[in-house]
């Protein structure tokens, strides 16, 4: 754990120096067309929009994985420049839906999206309704005010007692609830789980005392405590889960997803993209379709 801290601060010691240009990563990466990609697109598949790719993403600002430009309307981050770099492959325009996080099971069942990019993590869950192909392997931190006395959490008893803001049905509510149920059974105070569904009200909660820990993923922390020096990352999380692309169970898109994925790999195009996020320590090697999901025991 020690270690892996310590890679993640040096990653976040980089990040301030190189890679937080925002007006810069505004400018989107070019991608090649994917001939084999296009080919792997089931003859029966119908886009929601005809020609066009409809990709949910994260409606909230979290960057480095989605927010606003400067001019207040376009959606970038390393999630809308994948979904450009899948659409581009393909030989699709892109539509960029913001979702809440609660809505997009819902969205991708029902067809209002071809897939969604909202950092969702493979569960062996949701692979029963949804098919995936990997993009990033993430890690979940825990991030406090720069000035807070909390130096370490490494378990459950680090979290007693304490708030922490965390997403609903989210992996890392699942972990916190499971480390509240060890700290009872050894006659601790368990953590408070404090739900929020914006950035803005996290910081605020956090910075005044509201809440004194913030539990999500580790590319969110270590790029909001390299912009700002605000608050700073104290531990990571038990779990490291696949990210990946979520599309309907059955319907063969995933394959054409993957193909795509796989030849930006190939030409770098896919390492662009997460390097100029400061993701480029969470990289995959290949696209995995289906890989073992994120387990609790």
């Amino acid at each position: 754990m020690k270690r892996l801290l310590a890679l993640l601060l040096v990653s976040a010691g980089s990040f301030a120096q190189s890679s937080l240009d925002i007006k810069a990563n505004e400018q989107p990466i070019a991608v090649q067309r994917n001939d084999a990609a296009i080919a792997k697109i089931p003859p029966n598949y119908r886009f929601v929009e005809p020609g066009t790719l409809t990709v949910a993403i994260s409606a909230l600002n979290s960057p480095p994985l989605a927010l606003v430009a400067s001019d207040n309307r376009t959606r970038i981050g390393s999630d809308p420049d994948i979904a450009r770099l899948l659409a581009q492959s393909l030989g699709l325009k892109l539509r960029l839906v913001p979702t809440a996080w609660e809505d997009w099971p819902l969205g991708i069942t029902s067809g209002r999206y071809d897939l969604a990019l909202v950092n969702i993590a493979v569960t062996e869950a949701r692979k029963q309704k949804f098919d995936f192909a990997t993009y990033r392997a993430d890690s979940l931190a825990f991030s406090v005010k720069s000035t807070s006395a909390i130096q370490s959490i490494s378990g459950p008893q680090d979290l007693s007692g304490r708030k922490v803001i965390v997403g609903s049905g989210t992996n890392q509510e699942r972990i916190l609830l499971r480390w509240n149920e060890e700290n009872q059974a050894a006659g601790r105070a368990p953590a408070q789980p404090i739900y929020l569904t914006d950035d803005a009200s996290g910081n605020l909660y956090i910075q005044s005392g509201r809440a004194d820990v913030v539990f999500g993923p580790q590319s969110v922390a270590a790029y909001k405590a390299a912009l700002n020096g605000q608050s700073k990352v104290v531990g990571l999380g038990p779990k490291k889960a696949w990210v990946a692309t979520t599309t309907r169970k059955g319907n063969g898109l995933v394959y054409a997803l993957q193909a795509a994925l796989e030849g930006a790999i190939e030409r770098g195009e896919y390492q662009q993209v997460l390097a100029r996020w400061g993701e480029a320590g969470e990289a995959v090697e290949r696209s995995q379709v289906n890989p073992p999901g994120i387990t609790y025991e």
